[in-house]
C-alpha cells in the first residue's frame, strides 16, 4: 500500500490559516488594540481595510 503524502493541500491550508488570521486580527484584535492605544475610528477602519486586502492576497 503506497500512500503519497498529500503535499498539494499544505499550501492551501497555509493560505487558509493565514487569511483567517488576518480576518481575526482585523475584526477583533485590531479594534481592541486601537481602543486601548486611543486611535481614532478613521485610522482603525483604514487599518482594518489594509488587513482585509492583505488577507485576500493569500
Amino acid at each position: 500500500m503506497n500512500q503519497k503524502p498529500n503535499t498539494q493541500n499544505q499550501p492551501e491550508m497555509a493560505s487558509l490559516l493565514l487569511g483567517a488570521g488576518f480576518a481575526l486580527a482585523s475584526l477583533i484584535i485590531l479594534p481592541a488594540v486601537a481602543q486601548r492605544v486611543g486611535l481614532g475610528s478613521a485610522v482603525t477602519i483604514a487599518l482594518r481595510g489594509a488587513l482585509m486586502r492583505a488577507s485576500n492576497r493569500f
